[in-house]
């Protein structure tokens, strides 16, 4: 069983930054991806970036340009900056993992509120 901690959410005005963390941890082994994901209030769970075990990323557009996935192996952590952040950028931002069989594992989700 995999366990994901998030963590760097929080309130930040427009064109600020927040870096996300994602750790983690439990039984871990043939992970195929590491990737955010965030839901905004009515709206459906998307995709916002997502990183490969071969280090290939794929964005959202509405993010590209200005947020930057990453990962350390090593700690099992997987990061998210962003910057130039706008108030369309607010929900709660999840993180998965996916292994090699297609299961995902999902955060408990923080929260990222950027105020006009």
């Amino acid at each position: 069983q995999v366990r994901l901690v998030e963590s760097g959410g929080g309130l930040v005005q427009t064109g600020g930054s927040l870096r996300l963390s994602c750790a983690a941890s439990g039984t871990i082994f043939g992970v195929s991806a590491m990737g955010w994901y965030r839901q905004a209030p009515g709206k459906q769970r998307e995709l916002v970036a997502v990183i490969t075990s071969g280090s290939r990323t794929n964005y959202a557009d509405s993010v590209k340009g200005r947020f930057t996935i990453s990962r350390d192996s090593a700690l099992n952590t997987v990061y998210l900056q962003m910057n130039s952040l706008k108030p369309e950028d607010t929900a709660v931002y999840y993180c998965n993992v996916r292994n090699a069989w297609g299961d995902d594992s999902w955060g408990q989700g923080t929260q990222v509120t950027v105020s006009s």
